[in-house]
């Protein structure tokens, strides 16, 4: 190894270092965020109207994604993303998926999908909104945003928000930018899309 490729490793390594310090602290700043109690929102399910604390089932944390629904490519992918890990996640919390698609639209497009964990319509509700991940036209990101709420149940009921991060590209929340990173010129302009029809 020349000396140029040592300082170049070594700079990799430090960069790697501070990333990871720089993830460790991110998490301990979110754990510091005041908890914010919600109302027992109700939304829908595939056999009627499902209250929010029912979603926690037999656990006592709840990771709702707030995805922009079965038009949205870029939720797609990120929804993909975490059917792969649905078990993982749901054997340390409750993991739930809400759109503002209608009931009907969802459940087909989640069959469609494959999806592996609950989905819930927020259509009709203010919830999206209330939580951030919705905002009126003409302000700043109107529209819906995607996201992720995380939620703590208490022994009385009550149910408080802990944690919230919006989604984007590049974010940590989705496996497949950081892979594409890897390559030699990055994303090169790539968007997913609902089908690959030309692959293998």
């Amino acid at each position: 190894m020349t000396p140029t490729d040592r300082q170049f490793e070594e700079e990799l390594a430090a960069a790697y270092q501070e990333f990871d310090s720089a993830q460790k602290r991110l998490a301990e700043l979110r754990r510091k965020i005041p908890h914010e109690q919600v109302e027992n929102y109700q939304l829908q399910g595939p056999n009627g109207p499902v209250n929010l604390a029912d979603m926690f089932g037999n656990k006592e944390d709840l990771i709702l994604v707030h995805n922009m629904g079965a038009g949205c490519s870029y939720c797609t992918l990120w929804a993909d993303n975490f059917n792969g890990v649905a078990d993982h996640l749901q054997d340390r919390a409750a993991f739930v998926l809400v759109s503002p698609d209608s009931p009907e639209d969802q459940q087909a497009f989640a069959r469609k999908r494959g999806w592996r964990f609950p989905v819930f319509s927020a259509q009709g509700s203010s919830f999206t909104a209330d939580m951030g991940f919705q905002s009126a036209d003409g302000e700043f990101m109107s529209g819906f945003q995607p996201g992720v709420s995380v939620f703590r149940k208490s022994g009385d009921g009550s149910v408080t928000r802990v944690a919230k991060d919006h989604f984007g590209p590049g974010d940590l929340y989705c496996g497949a930018w950081h892979l594409f990173n890897l390559l030699p010129d990055g994303w090169a302009g790539w968007n997913p899309q609902f089908d690959y029809p030309d692959q293998v």
